[in-house]
């Protein structure tokens, strides 16, 4: 549920707008805040004895209805607080992508379009506004809708977003910066909200049988052999007209018999639109993989982590620990460049501490690298952002990173040293945040833009600078002769399944799984569940059967700090209790001079820390070159000061 919106001042641009012009298109990226605009709008046109309509056009995560759809709303001050769409008519996509299927959503806005009548209408556009794809939808909306204004939600800074094509609709355009505070909920938030809205819709479906003989299939429906590709499968149910009756969900396929759950129709319907919206066996709604047929050669299981190219000879361990969360590997090794990867247990989703040498890692792990948590910009710490940078060209979410001062620069500068003039909408995007005390100063960074655009700063409370459902990162600033971070992953609480359950109801391990952990973090334990065999059990049930929770396993690491009494008071403010502290120790204590004058650690050192913070297992690393092949004499003066050295730390990586 939304909450009430807040009524605009009599002086804003869209009310000024509407006094002029009936219809007026909404424009901006995802997450500034269209639909939240719209809603103000309509509520104070309300006051105004005004009744207004709204056009969702985002299938994505529109502002009101069912996902896969464009629907078309009218104002109700009676419905909640003050006042709510009341959804008149839905015209159906069957698919979340507004980029990829352009004519089916423009076909669908102009058949709502003629629906509207008169009075106030806006059109909430999807946040779809760069490329080809962003300069053929703008046009083909506005047209399709009749708008006669354009306001543009973007900041007041650079070049508007499609600004040509803005200029060749000859509409009255206003642009209009994003509300302080509005931001892109994320992929996971997004998934989250899309999957409510798709259960609230169907939540007085009823289940009936259909034939599919005699319905003309529209769309990109999977083949009829394959029914395991139907199970889950979004469907518009259209009359003869073409006309959107009810959206429904497939539950199976037998031979031409269709069983699915609809919601109530007024006719029987003549069509079926069938696209690539489909709910996960997670229970998320979300976007099905294109079916392809088997090639007669199996395709080898994932692993649960993954494969690293062997490390040299002579390059000594690379430690990997295994926490309920998490796994955590040393990609380098202990004397090669500081990246630590940890790959989060039951999602595609990876995080990445420090980025030096990538060299090792698959080029595919970078799309799933959501954040990165750079300690200082050093080279052998950054140097790999150039890896990422070329694996993230294409349609991806923003990457996020943290660092100290200065990082925005040094990221703007390498993007700038290559020309971008042919990756039009495929731009690599980053928001960058830097640490200033308690503030988190932050900008976006796309490739072959003229400057980084500032976002809100963010108040940092505690150290916290990244939080979300399941985890928080906490940062502390050490220095180096230039001020670098440590960084601590806090998972709220850890969630194990219990294994002898999971087996005695013989469901299989699965993404479904990690859906139910997530469930329960956010106290959602009313969520209903699909699980392997088809059976629905709501989470708390479920949660009760198979999970068991205790305190999250903290991981603290900490790279390239000298040995000063403030460094170690904040590091060991940051690591006390911790399950695993990695910390760096590339000096013996004979070698003190050297460290000190480098701003570095020696492992005696290392090992009071870790004494002292009262960690569980210490993983030492960023050895110096000096030590290549002799690893053993500086885990042996560690142990002399912190008997508990990670078993992990010394384990060959042959």
């Amino acid at each position: 549920m939304l909450a009430p919106p807040e009524p605009l001042p009599s002086n804003h641009p869209l009310l000024a707008l509407l006094g002029r012009h009936d219809r007026v298109l909404l424009a901006g990226a995802p997450g500034s805040g269209k639909s939240t605009l719209a809603r103000a709008a309509a509520a104070s046109l309300a006051v105004q004895g005004h009744a207004c309509r709204c056009l969702s056009a985002d299938p994505g995560l529109p502002g009101f209805g069912p996902p896969g759809a464009a629907c078309l709303g009218r104002w109700d001050a009676t419905l909640g607080e003050q006042g709510d769409w009341q959804l008149e008519a839905l015209a159906a996509l069957a698919s979340l992508d507004a980029a990829r299927f352009r004519l089916p959503l423009v076909d669908a806005l102009r058949r709502l379009a003629r629906q509207a009548g008169e009075g106030p209408l806006l059109i909430d556009a999807p946040g779809v506004i760069r490329g080809v794809a962003g300069a053929e939808l703008l046009p083909a909306l506005a047209e399709a809708a009749g708008a006669t204004a354009l306001l543009m939600l973007a900041a007041d800074h650079g070049p508007a977003p499609l600004s040509a094509e803005c200029r060749a609709l000859g509409l009255e355009t206003r642009r209009l910066p994003p509300a302080e505070g509005a931001r892109h909920p994320g992929r996971q938030a997004r998934t989250q909200r899309r999957t409510a809205a798709w259960d609230a819709y169907l939540a007085g479906a009823e289940e009936r049988c259909l034939a599919l003989t005699a319905l003309a299939v529209t769309g990109t429906p999977p083949p009829r052999g394959v029914p395991e590709a139907w199970r889950g499968r979004q469907v518009g149910l259209l009359d003869a007209r073409g006309d959107t009756l009810a959206l429904g969900e497939i539950l199976a396929l037998d031979g031409e018999r269709l069983r699915l759950r609809a919601a109530p129709l007024t006719a029987a319907p003549a069509a079926l639109a069938v696209r690539d919206a489909r709910r996960h066996a997670d229970g998320q709604l979300g976007t099905a993989h294109p079916h392809r047929a088997p090639t007669g050669t199996p395709r080898p299981t994932p692993a649960a982590t993954e494969a690293l190219a062997p490390l040299a000879a002579g390059q000594g361990p690379r430690p990997q620990v295994r926490l309920t969360t998490l796994t955590a590997t040393l990609v380098n090794g202990v004397f090669g460049d500081p990246l630590l990867h940890l790959r989060l247990r039951h999602q595609k989703r990876s995080l990445l501490f420090d980025l030096g040498d990538p060299g090792r890692l698959p080029a595919r792990l970078a799309h799933q690298v959501s954040d990165v948590f750079i300690s200082h910009t050093h080279f052998d710490h950054i140097g790999g952002f150039l890896w990422l940078l070329r694996s993230r060209i294409g349609d991806y979410p923003p990457c996020r990173l943290v660092g100290p001062p200065g990082l925005a620069g040094h990221i703007d500068g390498l993007m700038r040293g290559i020309l971008w003039d042919r990756v039009a909408d495929k731009a690599p995007r980053f928001e960058v945040g830097e640490l200033h005390g308690e503030r988190l100063e932050r900008w976006r960074i796309t490739a072959g833009e003229a400057a980084p655009a500032p976002l809100p700063p963010r108040r940092v409370i505690d150290g916290i600078v990244h939080e979300e459902l399941g985890f928080r990162v906490r940062a502390a600033t050490l220095d180096h002769g230039t001020p670098v971070l440590a960084f601590a992953f806090e998972p709220d609480v850890q969630i194990k399944v219990r294994k002898e359950r999971l087996a005695a109801h013989g469901w299989p391990p699965g993404p479904w799984l990690g859906e139910l952990k997530q469930r329960m973090l956010a106290g959602n334990g009313e969520a209903w569940l699909t699980l392997p065999d088809g059976e629905r059990w709501q989470a708390a049930r479920l949660a009760e059967a198979l999970l068991l929770t205790g305190p999250g396993e903290r991981l603290v690491y900490a790279t390239d700090l000298g040995d000063s009494a403030d460094n170690r008071r904040r590091l060991i403010a940051l690591a006390h209790g911790a399950r695993v502290l990695f910390c760096e120790a590339p000096f013996l204590a004979r070698e003190a001079d050297q460290a000190r004058l480098t701003g570095h650690l020696t492992a005696h050192a290392c090992g009071e820390i870790a004494a002292a913070a009262q960690v569980e297992q210490l993983i030492p690393f960023h050895f110096s070159r000096r030590h290549a092949g002799n690893a053993a004499a500086i885990h042996e003066e560690i142990r002399s000061r912190f008997p508990g050295l990670a078993p992990a730390a010394e384990r060959a990586s042959e």
